[in-house]
């Protein structure tokens, strides 16, 4: 069924969209990023098309950009033999859907592109914006493939395992509350294994959700991904197939000598030379200049060492090489000849992840957050460098589920879901103004005042020019105390509003958590757990493709 577009806001340059369909009850409304208030100058004004950024970019978020970046990739090889060799090894594990087979078929073939978002491989997914990239992905591909019939598209889930950050990627919020893998165990956090303590912890979190109508079968799936001894990659690589397999995702493990031979000169050429450094750190003396704030920070050495239960910076000093944390040193012939025999033990951090993702990739799309398509937009220079094709940067998709309860107190306010991106203060200033039965603003009486203040100024000055910047100085003295009884008129009216006050700060923790987009905090767990495959499906048939705006889901 179409779904039943209404026009429910409308305002200059902002505009909102409900939109209602039948999938679990809910009213989806979309809003632009903008007037969420959550996002960065630099990706606002890269949203809105500022002609700043346009030397930092190659190709526009839209069709026609996706277009261009297609006749760019064309003339780009990529090693398809060897997608297809490292793929069906990993898939071979699994049973993977008719949808994946096909599409690790498709990128056999010279006019199939990919279409990639990338994710750490934090425990159970991490927050809910991890699913919201991967549904993006899919929906775009579905998108394109639509659009652009001469061509197929594939969906592919880059998994970050590399990364060593276990603080960030090893804990997971389960209805508001904190749950943190304690593990002894080091290195990059795709290589961990499952340990006694995960498996506590997933007992753990069992109480929490065992309960709901679906928490039997998400707690089965949880389990059979992470068991004892199974690497957090191979788990997340098993978990991310079991839920998004069916819409065709591939998911690619980049922690592979193979693909890694393919980036031996870009390495070879960082360790020696230090290209990405001075290239990067220029664009974001450029980015500054032009009044943004530069998210990635370049370093001589772009490499990690990796190898067993280690992930340690590659430092240079002088003609040498020193893994930090370690007594380990290479000449520069013998790192050389390291990265020539053992590609795989070299880890590219951020500023060359992304060269490295596109190295193997046909890729046209990259789909991250805010952070992501920041650093990316300092990148454009090193792909130049590499004569690498850079992709059209997409904005990943952003949602706010409101739940039933939370969504019937919010219209009970009188108010619409989008207000509650105001901070509490306004929310209640808004309320009070349009409930109370007094008079709280004077506008009217300010007005008279200056009018009078203005009649002074002239009197007196007719009188002593020098006393016409005194009289001014009395109008601006007795506005701003006339403007401070205002508020306090506000403040005082304000407390016989203390029930609504403590629904409004109820509602603004449960949907803005620790202050921040809930996405950004939540795990999908919980939902899942009441909802079950209807909620993943629910946010597939919201996920937007080049429309890039927020969407509030709210059930009914």
């Amino acid at each position: 069924m179409k779904d039943n577009l209404k026009y429910i806001h409308q305002q200059p340059q902002i505009r909102i969209v409900a939109i209602f369909t039948l999938i679990m009850d809910c009213i989806s409304t979309r809003m632009p990023y903008r007037q969420t208030n959550a996002f960065t100058k630099l990706i606002l004004d890269y949203l809105d098309g500022d002609k700043k950024l346009t030397p930092f970019f190659e190709h526009p978020p839209s069709l026609q950009g996706v277009r261009q970046a297609i006749e760019k990739r064309k003339k780009y090889p990529v090693d398809r033999n060897t997608l297809a060799e490292e793929l069906n090894r990993w898939y071979q594990t699994v049973d993977p859907s008719a949808a994946v087979t096909t599409n690790i078929k498709l990128l056999g073939q010279q006019n199939t592109f990919t279409v990639t978002t990338a994710h750490q491989p934090n425990i159970f997914t991490g927050p809910l914006y991890s699913v919201y990239k991967i549904l993006h992905v899919i929906r775009l591909a579905e998108h394109l493939n639509e659009s652009l019939p001469q061509y197929k598209f594939v969906p592919v889930y880059y998994m970050g395992s590399e990364d060593a950050d276990l603080d960030e990627l090893g804990h997971v919020y389960i209805n508001g509350e904190k749950y943190t893998w304690e593990t002894k165990q080091t290195g990059a956090v795709g290589r961990m294994k499952v340990d006694k303590e995960l498996v506590k912890l997933i007992q753990r979190i069992e109480g929490q959700v065992a309960v709901e109508p679906h928490g039997d079968e998400i707690l089965s799936l949880i389990k059979d991904c992470y068991k004892e001894g199974t690497t957090i990659q191979e788990a997340t690589f098993r978990l991310v197939n079991a839920l998004f397999g069916q819409y065709g995702l591939i998911v690619l493990i980049p922690d592979s000598a193979a693909f890694k031979k393919q980036m031996i000169p870009v390495f070879e050429d960082d360790l020696l030379n230090q290209s990405a450094s001075g290239i990067v750190e220029s664009t974001a003396q450029e980015l500054e200049a032009a009044g943004y704030k530069v998210q990635a920070n370049p370093r001589e050495v772009n490499l990690f060492y990796l190898k067993d239960n280690t992930r340690e910076r590659i430092i240079k000093q002088d003609s040498s090489f020193r893994i930090q944390h370690s007594k380990t040193t290479f000449t520069r012939e013998e790192i050389v000849k390291e990265l020539s025999e053992h590609p795989e033990r070299f880890s590219p951090n951020v500023i060359l992840r992304g060269l490295y993702q596109e190295t193997i990739l046909p890729n046209l799309v990259f789909i991250g957050g805010g952070g992501e398509t920041a650093y990316w937009l300092q990148l454009k220079a090193l792909f130049d460098n590499y004569k690498v094709p850079f992709p059209v940067l997409v904005l990943r998709n952003s949602f706010l589920l409101i739940e039933k309860k939370w969504a019937q107190l919010i219209a009970k306010l009188n108010f619409l879901p989008e207000d509650f991106f105001m901070e509490e203060q306004q929310l209640m200033n808004k309320l009070v103004q349009r409930e109370s039965k007094q008079v709280l603003k004077l506008n009217g009486n300010l007005s008279a005042v200056e009018q009078l203040y203005e009649s002074f100024k002239q009197q007196a000055a007719a009188v002593d020019i020098t006393l016409e910047k005194h009289t001014e100085a009395l109008k601006v003295q007795s506005l701003k105390r006339l403007q401070e009884l205002e508020k306090k008129m506000l403040r005082a009216e304000r407390r016989k509003f203390s029930d609504q006050q403590r629904q409004v700060h109820w509602i603004k923790e449960q949907l803005f958590p620790q202050n921040g987009l809930q996405e950004r905090i939540d795990n999908f767990i919980p939902y899942y757990a009441r909802r079950g495959k209807d909620f993943i499906h629910m946010l597939y048939k919201n996920s937007l493709s080049l429309e890039q705006e927020f969407v509030i889901l709210a059930e009914k």
